[in-house]
């Protein structure tokens, strides 16, 4: 990989009084915050460790920008299918912007000798700034890297130990910024192409959790309809105390105030073989699209049907209850989270996962750090 150091614009936190508001309106508010000098650049180009603190752990990554050649060389993977509309609306905010709010996250097997490097760097050097978001309970710290020989060791790390990253979070601001290098770069001299702004996260310091769906109506199927029909390819028990699927191929429902346990019919599993236009893993999400969704609910596309709502694993079984709850033809589905294992994998062999597939924490705040286009 081919990272490098940038010059990084961030909050004058000083000013701010709340970091929660402050991030959650950069995408409206962002050139009014360059016109009220509540943005301040750093005064030479870095690489930046950045470690988001939460309730039960830290994540530990950086902040580097990537040239964009490794993303048309797929050292860049992607498993999501980006949309032409957004990258459309997305490019129109980065000319508006001239700069980038957030980085791609990007994530990668770990590397022993980056996390030894950056826990040093941490306990010896003070962090560029430090500030708390009480919505979520996080606190964010960035430390500067400049030193040349610093910024030449992480990059003799990434390009020894790390060939390809795979995309996490930020499908649409990458093949964008891929497309304004292939086609609007001679039209935008003084504007940055060239290199991909990225948080570098590897997979020990990510959690992937899952992402739910709950589904309006049974078309036209009754209760009993539904679930004997649904028999026929999983077992079904009712359960008193729901949690969270534990493995992989089990999923719980919500209906009408109660849930169940549900598994794939091991002939059910057997009959799903890998093929050359298939996913090289099998996937619940896969199985729950065709065989319930599809079948049995009547959902022909899961990408544009109203009929779906997605409810991030973060909000727990609770957000499935609430989106269910005085609705009795709503059906929840929780779902085990997709692997890094599985989610790599789908990457390598250039296939796409089901849409809402996965959910990756923590999150970089838009406007904490932001690349700058202009040269």
């Amino acid at each position: 990989m081919h990272i490098k150091p940038f010059r990084a614009t961030y909050p004058v936190f000083d000013r701010i009084p709340s970091p929660d508001a402050f991030c959650s309106d950069a995408k409206n508010a962002f050139l009014d915050y360059q016109r009220n000098r509540l943005l301040t650049q750093t005064d030479r180009e870095a690489i930046f460790v950045y470690q988001i603190e939460g309730a039960h752990r830290r994540h530990t990554g950086l902040i580097a920008v990537n040239d964009v050649r490794d993303f048309f060389l797929g050292k860049v993977k992607k498993h999501e299918k980006t949309l032409s509309e957004r990258e459309e609306k997305q490019k129109d905010l980065l000319l508006r912007w001239g700069a980038v709010l957030k980085p791609v996250l990007l994530t990668f097997p770990p590397v022993a000798q980056l996390n030894v490097w950056m826990q040093a760097y941490m306990d010896a050097n003070k962090p560029l700034y430090e500030t708390h978001f009480d919505a979520d309970g996080q606190t964010h710290r960035a430390w500067e890297v400049a030193a040349p020989d610093d910024i030449r060791h992480l990059q003799e790390l990434f390009a020894e130990h790390i060939t390809s990253v795979y995309i996490a979070d930020g499908h649409h601001r990458t093949s964008t910024l891929a497309l304004l290098h292939e086609t609007l770069k001679p039209e935008y001299p003084d504007l940055d192409f060239d290199n991909l702004f990225c948080a570098y996260f590897a997979t020990d310091q990510l959690d992937i959790l899952d992402y739910n769906r709950v589904v309006e109506g049974l078309n036209t199927l009754n209760p009993e309809q539904f679930f004997n029909k649904l028999g026929r390819v999983c077992t079904i028990q009712h359960i008193e105390h729901p949690r969270k699927p534990r493995r992989k191929f089990e999923i719980k429902l919500c209906f009408r105030e109660h849930w169940y346990r549900i598994h794939w019919r091991p002939e059910v599993l057997a009959s799903f073989h890998p093929t050359p236009r298939s996913l090289p893993v099998l996937l619940d999400v896969s199985l729950l699209n065709e065989l319930v969704l599809h079948d049995l609910l009547g959902i022909k596309d899961v990408r544009t049907d109203t009929r779906i709502t997605y409810v991030e694993g973060n909000k727990g079984l609770q957000g499935i209850r609430k989106a269910v709850r005085n609705q009795p033809d709503r059906i929840g589905f929780a779902l085990y989270p997709v692997s890094f294992e599985d989610m790599m994998r789908i990457a390598d062999a250039g296939k796409i996962l089901p849409p809402k597939s996965t959910y990756f924490e923590p999150r970089m705040k838009t406007g904490t750090l932001i690349k700058s286009l202009k040269k």
